[in-house]
């Protein structure tokens, strides 16, 4: 029997812009603004690099998450997702 992983949208999401290198931004709780490009995350934090260094920063620390150009993380969908809508 094949195990079914489901994926939830946050993993998804940092999954996609981490194999694109997309640039982020990343607004914490407290102002501070961050940019580089994840390369690697967990169910606690993200790995973000930029210029050779990498910052962890913990998710809980996260207010907003700004990807530096649009992306489409499901075929055929438009920016928004209607109601009931499965991911």
């Amino acid at each position: 029997m094949a195990a079914e992983r489901n994926q939830n949208l946050q993993d998804t999401f940092l999954n996609f812009v981490r194999k694109n290198k997309t640039p982020l931004t990343i607004f914490l709780v407290n102002g501070v603004k961050l940019q580089g490009v994840v390369t690697w995350f967990d169910n606690f934090c993200v790995l973000l690099r930029r210029d050779g260094h990498g910052q962890l920063v913990y998710k809980h620390a996260i207010s907003t998450i700004m990807p530096g150009a649009p992306i489409s993380l499901f075929e055929g969908t438009d920016d928004s997702i209607a109601a009931g809508d499965k991911l």
